[in-house]
C-alpha cells in the first residue's frame, strides 16, 4: 500500500520498497549496545556506516528505553543528541529522526536538522505534536499503555490487543491533528513489547495487516526485541536471525519502515527476498566477481 509522507518540507511516497531506519544511540546505557559508541565521533562514524549500508533514516536517541533506569533531564538529552543530529544532517545524505517524547528535546532536535520525531510515549504530551507541527517534522505515533520508563506486562491487560492498538492509534491520530499536525506528517507504530508481554506482541503482529486501516505509513520497530528473545532464548545482540524473521513478517503485511540495528543484514535479506519473489525486474547478473567467490586464507601467526 502506497502512502504519502511529508517531513521537513518534502513529500515522500512510501510503499514501493521498505525504508530502513538505522539506530544510533547517544547514550551509555542502551539495552542492545551498552555504550558501544561512546563519543560523538564514534557515533557519527556509526551513522555513516549505517548510511553506507543502506539506511534511509538515522534514528538518534539520547535516553535508553530501559525501565530500570531513571529518565534523563531534557537539558542533558539535548546535549547528547543535538550535536550528533547536526553532524549527521550536515554531513550525510539521510533523513534524521530523534527518538524522544519530550517537547523541549524535539524542538532543539528539529532546529538542528531532525525531520522526524519518534515518540515512544504514545503522545502523552500533546505539546510534542504542536512542536512537530511548528517545525514541519513528521511524528511517529506509537501504541503504549505505559508511561515512559514504566514497565507494564500484564497478561490480562487486553481483551483484544489488536483492537486496543487500533482504537488507541485512531484516538492519538485525532489528538495530533487537533494539535496542528497534518495527517500526511503522521506515522504509526504498533509498539511491539511496549506495555505488552511477548505473547501479546506476537498476537498483535499476527493481525497487524489491519494497521493499514489507519491510512498512514507503518513503522515496525522489531529489531532485537524481547519477544524475539523470549522465542529464541537469545541475548539482544544474538537476535539478528530472529529479527530477520520478524522483518519478513512485516514485509508480508506491507509495513513501510523498519527500525533496525543491523542495516546491512536487513538490506541483504530484503534484496534476496525481493529477487526470489519476483518483485522488480530480474537482475541482470552474469556472474559473481572473483573477489566475492571465496574467503581469503588467514595468515598463520608463528
Amino acid at each position: 500500500m502506497s502512502v504519502l509522507l511529508q517531513a521537513a518540507g518534502r513529500s515522500y511516497e512510501l510503499g514501493e520498497r521498505p525504508w530502513l531506519m538505522g539506530i544510533v544511540n547517544a547514550t551509555p546505557d542502551s539495552f542492545s549496545d551498552a555504550g558501544l559508541h561512546p563519543t560523538l565521533a564514534a557515533r557519527l562514524d556509526h551513522a555513516r556506516e549505517l548510511c553506507e549500508a543502506g539506511a534511509d533514516v538515522i534514528d538518534i536517541g539520547g535516553e535508553s528505553g530501559r525501565t530500570n533506569l531513571p529518565p534523563v533531564a531534557p537539558e542533558e538529552e539535548i546535549e547528547r543528541v543535538v550535536p550528533l543530529i547536526a553532524a549527521v544532517a550536515g554531513e550525510l545524505d539521510v533523513l534524521v529522526s530523534v527518538d524522544t517524547y519530550k517537547p523541549a528535546v524535539a524542538g532543539a532536535a528539529i532546529a538542528a536538522g531532525a525531520a522526524i520525531v519518534n515518540d515512544v510515549s504514545g503522545l502523552r504530551d500533546p505539546a510534542l505534536a504542536e512542536t512537530c507541527a511548528r517545525g514541519g517534522a513528521a511524528l511517529v505515533v506509537m501504541h503504549t499503555r505505559a508511561a515512559p520508563k514504566q514497565r507494564l506486562q500484564d497478561p490480562d491487560l487486553y481483551e483484544d490487543v489488536l483492537e486496543d492498538v487500533l482504537a488507541f492509534l485512531r484516538e492519538r491520530i485525532a489528538l495530533a491533528r487537533a494539535s496542528g499536525m497534518p495527517e500526511a506528517g503522521l506515522i504509526v507504530d504498533p509498539g511491539p513489547d511496549f506495555a505488552k508481554t511477548p505473547a501479546q506482541t506476537i498476537e498483535l503482529l499476527r493481525g497487524a495487516t489491519r494497521l493499514h486501516e489507519l491510512g498512514r505509513p507503518i513503522l515496525m520497530a522489531l529489531s532485537r526485541k524481547d519477544f524475539i528473545g523470549a522465542l529464541t532464548g537469545r541475548m539482544p545482540r544474538e537476535r539478528e536471525a530472529g529479527t530477520l524473521a520478524a522483518i519478513a513478517h512485516g514485509l508480508d503485511l506491507g509495513a513501510h519502515i523498519f527500525r533496525v540495528h543491523d542495516v546491512a543484514a536487513a538490506k541483504d535479506f530484503i534484496a534476496v527476498r525481493r529477487a526470489l519473489r519476483g518483485e522488480g525486474e530480474l537482475p541482470r547478473i552474469s556472474g559473481l566477481p572473483e573477489r566475492l567467490r571465496a574467503e581469503q586464507p588467514h595468515e598463520r601467526v608463528s
